[in-house]
């Protein structure tokens, strides 16, 4: 254990001196308070042992690299694992090609609470005399970048009465209907961007992730699955609202969330979709809602927050819980098939790891992920920048304001690349 004194300063310089590993996965927690968080700030860095498989039964190679390697393991799951867990697939363009699963064990963890650092390593000292005395490369530019969309305004405003006839009929209630913002040929310092969008958008699950010259740049707000003990905890969001400098307004909108049909409906359907996805774990009878509409402010926007927990099984694995909620309630609808498979013809381009989860398996078995979502990807050798941006789509939604939300969730990394913030035009 070592003391900090300033512990801002010490995460900005371990994140700089992990960075230069060709291999790492920062977790911050930007001190928002959370009853189920274990730490504060968890860093992995470098790789004693990885698993990358190219197809296939991702999930059981997981639990058996998980078995074999029973302390800290931390990696991301990609969305289009949905294929694997249902009779799924996934043609839509990709330009990213990042595997659909990536898990490393580490060579040293470190963690930070409040003001003190533990390190696990060989040379917990040298180590951290290394971090202290880092002195991290600054950047205060960013090149130029041509963002694109797929889909101008007119066509994501065509294709949601499409969505909305198909709740009409009955196909679905709700789903999570998404669109990629790209640029090609972009050269940017993923390490940079982070920083900047983590200053401008601090949230309570946000990840820099780096292998291979492959990066996760993620601002996210939400939680999708933890296992603590016996408990598992799952927080969908689904509500978004604007913030505002003005307290007597940005309270008024705040309210406003609270109290919106459609905002209520599209959160109440996915929380009794996350309850289902939970049965498959639980032990009979303990799946419940420990709070229904609760409203967390962020910088950026005010968001509705749901909390769902259950116990777990105990013939159930680690590794199990989340192949049985995955993907996330949040980011496919319902009924949930019928959702992502709509959302293949509908989509444009493969998700990928937006809408999949980051994070970590701890030594005690327990383990936190996020839903990635307000993220960066970056393909640094094929220079490929991506984001996405989606919301749910009801019987009530109006699809000039779902486009306007759209917007609205990509406004904080828009700014960090410095781009217009009502990009695209219509």
């Amino acid at each position: 254990m070592f003391e900090l004194t300033d512990v801002q300063l010490f995460k900005q310089k371990a994140l700089a001196w992990a960075a230069t590993f060709d291999t790492v996965c920062y977790l911050d927690s930007n001190n928002y308070t959370d009853p189920y968080g274990k730490f504060d700030t968890l860093i992995s860095v470098g790789t004693k042992e990885e698993i990358n498989p190219k197809s296939g039964t991702n999930f059981e190679k997981l639990a058996n690299f998980r078995r074999q390697n029973p302390g800290f393991i931390a990696g991301f799951l990609g969305y289009d694992l949905k294929n694997e867990v249902e009779n799924l697939s996934s043609d839509n363009a990709d330009g990213l090609h990042f595997p659909d699963l990536y898990f490393f064990a580490p060579q040293i963890v470190i963690t930070i609470n409040k003001n003190t650092v533990e390190i696990i390593a060989e040379d917990e000292t040298g180590i951290f005399k290394q971090l202290e005395s880092f002195e991290p490369s600054l950047q205060d530019n960013i090149p130029s970048i041509n963002i694109q969309s797929r889909f101008s305004k007119a066509e994501y405003i065509a294709v949601v009465e499409k969505i909305k006839a198909h709740i009409v009929r009955g196909d679905i209630y709700v789903t999570n209907f998404c669109q990629e913002f790209y640029a090609e040929n972009a050269d940017i310092e993923p390490l940079y961007i982070f920083n900047k969008l983590n200053n401008l958008s601090p949230t309570p699950f946000s990840s820099f992730f780096k292998w291979k010259g492959n990066y996760i740049i993620c601002a996210s707000p939400e939680r999708f699955l933890a296992k603590r003990g016996s408990k598992l905890i799952s927080q969908p969001i689904k509500g978004t609202a604007r913030r505002d400098e003005d307290v007597a307004i940005d309270q008024n909108i705040k309210q406003e969330l609270r109290s919106t049909p459609k905002e209520l409906q599209e959160n109440v359907m996915i929380v009794d979709l996350v309850r289902n996805d939970l049965t498959h774990s639980a032990k009979p009878g303990t799946v419940k809602t420990e709070e229904l509409f609760g409203i967390q402010s962020f910088t950026q926007v005010h968001q509705m927050v749901s909390t769902v927990v259950c116990e777990l099984r105990d013939d159930v694995s680690a590794v199990e819980a989340v192949k049985n909620t995955f993907p996330m309630g949040s980011m496919t609808g319902a009924p949930k098939i019928s959702a992502m498979q709509l959302m293949e013809q509908y989509e444009r381009s493969k998700r990928g790891v937006y809408s999949g989860a980051i994070g970590y398996f701890s030594p005690d078995d327990d383990f936190d992920f996020n839903v990635v979502i307000r993220t960066l990807l970056y393909n640094s050798e094929e220079k490929y920048l991506s984001f996405h941006a989606g919301g749910a789509i009801t019987y009530h939604a109006d699809p000039e304001r779902e486009y306007e939300e759209c917007l609205l969730k990509a406004k904080a990394i828009l700014e960090v690349l410095d781009q217009p913030p009502a990009y695209p035009p219509s």
